[in-house]
């Protein structure tokens, strides 16, 4: 896949990629690939089709942020605030994180999820990994998974293997995913779906682990209620005893690499569904404690949705020259002040 003159479709486009990629970036780049063989043409495939796209490009591969530097550089510095010369720290210690449940009654916090993103060292990524290395990562990553004891012990469903009663049981659950959209589509990551794709549960359903969704791993942890140490705790045990067995790609300067450059760093989302029906009255205010905190405001039904019935959900912000560790703690401050300002208005 390759492309001889500058996208016509990005003149019109407010995404980062086109912002940064120019025509002196372009011509630069253009004959450009990766030892994978990934080119900018597939790195910038998804926001040429899709111009309404925030960011618009995706790699292949770790190397790709070197090759396509000139692209990716300043995208990482205005999404992340994030210069090349910044190192990434990782801190996955759960014994760092100060963080008592904020809702021990239960009146706010329905329920808290943590994922990371994670790639396996020295394969491509998602859209540059062919049908074969995609089989292997399924099949070394779920007997990994098939080997777990105590609470994190479960079961791994193949997608493409699934018994009717297993997808109804995953849908009910909201544990299934399914092709990516179109901004996904574009960008290489469906291809050959449902092959080599699956799903690990635990027996209790508070840990989940997704291969070959966007990244190779999407691993979470999550349960009823604000006990925010408890599901990171899981978390990081989990992704502890997974890269004993499968070594994750990582660099000091970009952490835990991943497809698209919004993950970078943590990869991680900490998240809550809370209710918070004042505040959603009040949204400047509401936005101002959010900013305050580096937290983001969703909707329910997560990016581009609505609240209902009062309920968003929180998550951090930052994710890339911030620890795991600071992640949640940033989700977990906010939250304690939303709560504090809902009860006030409550009076």
């Amino acid at each position: 896949m390759s492309l001889e003159k500058y996208p016509e479709s990005l003149k019109g486009s407010n995404s980062l990629l086109a912002k940064y990629l120019t025509q002196e970036v372009f011509d630069k780049l253009k004959d450009k690939k990766t030892a994978h063989g990934f080119t900018l043409a597939q790195a910038i495939n998804s926001g040429v089709q899709n111009p309404d796209s925030s960011i618009g490009a995706y790699v292949g591969d770790e190397e790709s942020y070197e090759v396509f530097a000139l692209l990716f550089d300043p995208i990482i510095e205005e999404y992340h605030g994030f210069t090349k010369s910044d190192k990434h720290k990782s801190n996955l210690n759960p014994d760092d994180l100060n963080a008592p449940n904020p809702d021990p009654k239960g009146e706010y916090i329905l329920s808290t999820r943590i994922r990371v993103g994670r790639n396996v060292k020295d394969l491509p990524l998602g859209p540059a990994i062919s049908k074969e290395q995609r089989s292997k990562v399924e099949k070394d990553v779920s007997s990994v998974l098939n080997s777990f004891e105590g609470n994190l012990a479960g079961k791994y469903y193949p997608l493409n293997n699934l018994k009717d009663e297993e997808r109804a049981s995953l849908i009910a659950d909201h544990f299934l995913f399914k092709a990516g959209d179109r901004f996904l589509e574009a960008a290489g990551l469906n291809r050959d779906w449902p092959s080599g794709r699956g799903i690990f549960h635990n027996n209790e359903k508070t840990f989940l682990v997704w291969i070959n969704e966007e990244d190779e791993l999407r691993i979470i942890s999550m349960q009823q209620g604000g006990d925010i140490k408890e599901v990171f705790t899981r978390l990081t045990t989990a992704v502890a005893k997974i890269s004993k067995k499968v070594e994750f790609a990582y660099n000091e300067h970009l952490g835990y690499i991943t497809s698209c450059p919004t993950n970078l760093g943590t990869a991680m989302r900490a998240s809550v569904h809370i209710k918070l029906p004042n505040l959603g009255a009040k949204m400047e205010e509401f936005q101002a404690i959010a900013d305050k905190h580096n937290v983001q405001i969703r909707g329910i039904h997560g990016e581009h949705s609505d609240s209902e019935g009062g309920i968003y959900d929180i998550s951090n912000k930052r994710r890339l020259g911030v620890t795991e560790v600071e992640c949640v703690q940033d989700m977990y401050d906010g939250v304690v002040a939303l709560i504090k300002r809902e009860k006030e208005l409550e009076k």
